[in-house]
């Protein structure tokens, strides 16, 4: 029996593009702030990458608090709407600040604006929006196929995004002035269509009603769960922790690539080349994004595409190592785009996975928690995305780099090269191991055939 639709072509867009306002925080935070704290403020990278960790401090509890908010908001716009559009306008405030650091404080001030900034965008309002934007693909439909291309899309304009922020963003501040102000001003702008954007999505799908969706209350009106049983629920959930530890890895992945401008700077002598890398790590990922669906469809779920396509990203990740050590550029780039290829079915059924994934609490615990579940999204990004760049900022402090100089140590050289080849390889292994453990879809089939429940019952 052929699943109902819920959402037109035009939905799907609409809710996709709502990861170029993500992607506006999200690429331009993680590939540029270290540089912009170290090269043009002058901070330590030490010390700002330790302020970024103790950041993360907050994130792990905010996360659980906002997806457990959704779950109980009831407004005219839905549960997650109110969240995502009004969230983001912390969002662009912030990401302003973090690039806006006043040259007339004292060094110990300028570090605390930066951590004052950066906590608030990460652990509140950024946590708000992202959590409230993936939560979305329950809420707008129950359709399998539907979650999957909603993913596709939204992914498709998250890497389209980075792919124009890591490209243009050295260029455009250069071109501003390639001082403080300039990058103000590129965050200002950048914030404003961050916004935009935002809200154009957030008003382009509408949320089902709350009975069709299996609204978590009970018959007397109270919610059948808090927030401690919301954590609870989640730590019960085998598949749920795989994903946070997968989204963590890969946001780790991404902070090391997002490194690569100090390897191309430093090592490559050419910091140009950080653009052309963000070519050949997007486009294979967005062909890839596109034929996701088809694939899923064709090989009957997303265990063996996302498994099989991460063997593929674990060899291109392998194959940059020997290039880089041989020093060709071109087989960099080409090896780089394999490993990408590989990558991409994973960021396009992300989303349906994690609504695999609340299927499996409400399967084996009786309650729904879409939101809540949806907080392993933000949590990967801001944990996986911050401990990242905390680390850069500590690899590089360990190995003697001081923004400011003009000549870097022959050491400060090593580590990026172990930054950029080395740890991304690492970080790819780690998640096909993950991905191998993670069939949520077949974990659901068994339990629903020992409890006799069909795909019919479930959704009512």
């Amino acid at each position: 029996m052929e699943e109902k639709k819920y959402l037109k072509w035009y939905n799907k867009v609409g809710y996709g593009s709502g990861d170029v306002a993500g992607n506006v925080v999200y690429a331009f935070l993680s590939s540029f702030v270290m540089v912009y704290l170290t090269d043009t403020i002058g901070l330590a990278s030490g010390i700002v990458g330790t302020l970024i960790a103790i950041s993360k401090l907050f994130d792990g509890f905010t996360d659980i608090f906002f997806g457990s908010m959704i779950d109980k908001t009831h407004s005219k716009l839905g549960k997650a709407r109110p969240w995502m559009l009004y969230g983001y306008i912390g969002c662009a405030i912030t990401l302003v600040a973090c690039f806006a650091v006043p040259a007339s404080l004292g060094r110990t001030a300028q570090y605390a604006w930066f951590f004052i900034a950066y906590t608030l965008l990460n652990s509140v309002f950024y946590t708000a929006n992202n959590i409230a934007y993936s939560a979305l693909t329950s809420l707008v439909t129950k359709n399998s196929k539907e979650r999957v291309q909603m993913g596709s899309y939204r992914f498709i304009f998250a890497f389209t995004t980075s792919l124009l922020i890591q490209t243009i963003t050295v260029g455009f501040v250069d071109m501003c002035g390639g001082n403080a102000a300039a990058w103000r001003l590129v965050a200002i702008i950048y914030a404003i269509i961050g916004l935009i954007v935002n809200t154009i999505s957030g008003l382009s799908v509408k949320e089902l009603s709350e009975e069709e969706t299996d609204d978590s209350k009970t018959t007397d009106g109270e919610e059948k769960y808090g927030l401690i049983q919301a954590f609870q629920l989640l730590m019960k959930n085998k598949f749920y922790l795989m994903i946070c530890l997968a989204y963590i890895l890969q946001q780790l992945y991404s902070a090391m690539i997002g490194a690569g401008i100090y390897y191309m700077t430093w090592v490559l002598k050419n910091k140009n080349l950080f653009g052309q890398f963000a070519w050949a790590v997007n486009i294979p990922l967005i062909i890839a994004l596109i034929f996701t669906p088809a694939l899923v469809g064709k090989w009957k779920g997303m265990y063996k595409l996302n498994l099989r396509g991460y063997i593929i990203a674990v060899i291109g990740r392998a194959l940059v190592v020997v290039a880089g050590y041989m020093g060709n550029i071109p087989m960099m780039m080409a090896f780089t785009a394999l490993a990408a290829l590989g990558q991409g079915p994973w960021q396009g059924d992300m989303n349906a996975v994690i609504a695999s994934c609340s299927e499996y609490t409400y399967l084996t615990q009786g309650k729904r928690v879409d939101g809540t579940m949806y907080s392993c999204t933000s949590l990967g990004v801001k944990i996986g995305g911050g401990i990242g760049t905390a680390v850069v900022g500590w690899l590089l402090e360990f190995s003697g780099y001081v923004g400011t100089n003009a000549v870097q140590p022959q050491s400060a050289l090593q580590m990026m090269q172990f930054m950029y080849l080395w740890l991304p390889f690492i970080f790819n292994v780690l998640i096909m191991l993950v991905l191998s453990r993670m069939n949520v879809e077949d974990a659901n089939e068994k339990i629903k055939k020992e409890k006799c429940i069909t795909t019919a019952s479930i959704s009512q």
